[in-house]
């Protein structure tokens, strides 16, 4: 059975890991072939424009499994550089993956996000909270660190002092305050987050898709780029966009005042 289970609607692609029992935990090496594999085919498909990951049950993500740890399996099996090997081959192919994703990607936090839990959340671009949405950098409270790649983007989604207070601490962080420190966008009702999250998506998906992809491209290098590497890939990216047909569909749409009726392959 898939962890990811999928569903589309229209252009939007719901991703829902499902592994209630578990709280949705990260654990198996078909997990994380699963979240690269689902990736390179989203990249594939130009019908695609946008993508919504959640998680069945109450938690959105547990992170790994604490069990494995005390228990030296797994993940977590063999000496340290059986261990940093496993990291590498394992959940780090989950950020690297997300990290590739051409299309927005919206987390629907429907619960708790702890540990890589809560990395996985921040790899989204954009993150709507439930009520009971909580987070939590807790793997300092393990005397571990973040194997997964939440050092990078933690800082990147809420700031440097904001991430150190979370990271030192591990402590919890509920959804109000999660929207006060940019960690989510929005709170909204449990009964409303996948319909919001989906109104969203369908806002995005409106759009011409390929100029959608380079926008994401160009805000995701401005993270590592100068400003002359940025401004250099804008003006590439710019006289690709003024020659797709899209471009010349939407300025016809905004002119005749009706959506844009853009190339779905």
């Amino acid at each position: 059975m898939s962890f990811l289970v999928k569903k589309r609607t229209d252009h939007v692609l719901v991703l829902t890991m499902s592994s209630p029992d578990t709280r949705n935990a990260l654990t198996s090496a078909e997990q994380f072939e699963e979240f690269e594999q689902t990736c390179g085919e989203i990249n594939d498909d130009m019908s695609i424009r946008c993508v919504i990951l959640t998680g069945a049950g109450s938690a959105f993500c547990a992170g790994g499994n604490v069990k494995d740890m005390r228990d030296r399996k797994g993940l977590f099996a063999g000496d340290p550089f059986d261990q940093a090997d496993a990291y590498r081959r394992g959940i780090q192919r989950i950020p690297r993956a997300i990290y590739a994703l051409n299309v927005p990607i919206i987390a629907g936090v429907n619960g708790p996000a702890v540990g890589a839990g809560c990395d996985l959340a921040t790899m989204c671009d954009i993150r709507i909270g439930s009520e009971t949405a909580m987070f939590a950098e807790s793997f300092v409270n393990l005397g571990i660190i973040p194997g997964d790649g939440g050092a990078w983007f933690l800082p990147r989604a809420i700031g440097y002092s904001n991430a150190c207070k979370m990271a030192f601490t591990g402590n919890r962080v509920k959804a109000e305050e999660a929207l006060s420190m940019g960690l989510l966008s929005e709170v909204v009702s449990e009964q409303n987050l996948l319909d919001r999250c989906l109104e969203l998506a369908q806002d995005i998906a409106a759009n011409p898709p390929h100029a959608v992809r380079l926008t994401k491209q160009l805000l995701r290098a401005s993270q590592n780029s100068s400003l002359h590497e940025l401004l250099d890939q804008s003006a590439a990216f710019q006289a690709i966009c003024h020659a797709e047909p899209d471009h010349a569909e939407a300025i016809t749409a905004f002119f005749e005042k009706r959506p844009g009726k853009y190339r779905a392959e």
